[in-house]
């Protein structure tokens, strides 16, 4: 298990974009009877990035795509490892932003394994109007050493009319033979001079022959100069 760790995190380290103009990157690498695919997109002042690589007979499939409507700014990586098995990444960063405030969105998508399985899809929506800050980020991770590890996170801001909004979204998903899911989706929303934050995470590690099932949804709402803050975290070990 730790292998896969050490092939994601060494890969998202080693290809990190801070371009804030339109820049799309895909490789892909396969040796050994592997398959990998990689597609990226990216438009307005966008960075979009996917990674695949299989080996031994796996395959790896990654996705990207960052888009930005007006002045916001959308960062989106999707990587897929297989060695044996099949890992699947998608990773969506829309942004939109209006006058002197833009919109932040970050996605982050990470699919590993050994053997198994291992699905990962994160998702960050950020809008903003007038003077409003829209910040979203959503991380995704899932590895999995002949199991199955699903994970998927999504993270949605709206600020409107000088208001301000941040999600942050955590999913972790990490199967030894067993199964393992984990869900988490982030909202907040702010209107007027209102200000809303909202944090999730989830962790769901399964064992040989377990099942392991994280679900989070964080939720917060400011209306007209309102303040609201949530923060939720689910963990489940089997």
């Amino acid at each position: 298990m730790k292998r896969c760790h050490v092939l994601a995190l060494s890969l998202l380290l080693s290809v990190a974009s801070t371009s804030l103009a339109a820049d799309a990157t895909a490789t892909s690498v396969a040796s050994n009877g592997g398959h990998a695919s990689a597609s990226s997109v990216a438009v307005g002042p966008a960075s979009s990035d996917a990674y695949a690589g299989a080996t031994h007979g796996g395959r790896g499939v990654a996705n990207s795509t960052a888009v930005d409507n007006r002045w916001g700014v959308a960062r989106s990586t999707s990587v897929a490892l297989a060695d044996h098995g099949l890992a699947v990444s998608n990773s969506l960063a829309n942004a939109s932003g209006s006058y002197w405030s833009p919109a932040v969105a970050e996605s982050c998508s990470v699919a590993a394994t050994i053997g198994g399985a291992a699905i990962s899809g994160s998702e960050s929506v950020a809008r903003s109007h007038l003077g409003g800050l829209a910040h979203s980020e959503s991380r995704s991770t899932a590895t999995s050493f002949y199991g199955t590890a699903i994970s998927d996170s999504g993270a949605y801001s709206r600020g409107l009319w000088g208001g301000r909004a941040v999600s942050v979204s955590d999913s972790l998903a990490d199967a030894f033979g067993g199964v393992a899911t984990s869900r988490v989706r982030a909202i907040s929303d702010a209107d007027t001079y209102g200000s809303a934050y909202s944090d999730g995470i989830g962790l769901s590690i399964s064992s040989p022959y377990g099942r392991s099932r994280a679900n989070v949804r964080a939720v917060s709402v400011a209306r007209r100069g309102g303040r609201a803050v949530t923060r939720l975290t689910a963990v489940e070990v089997r």
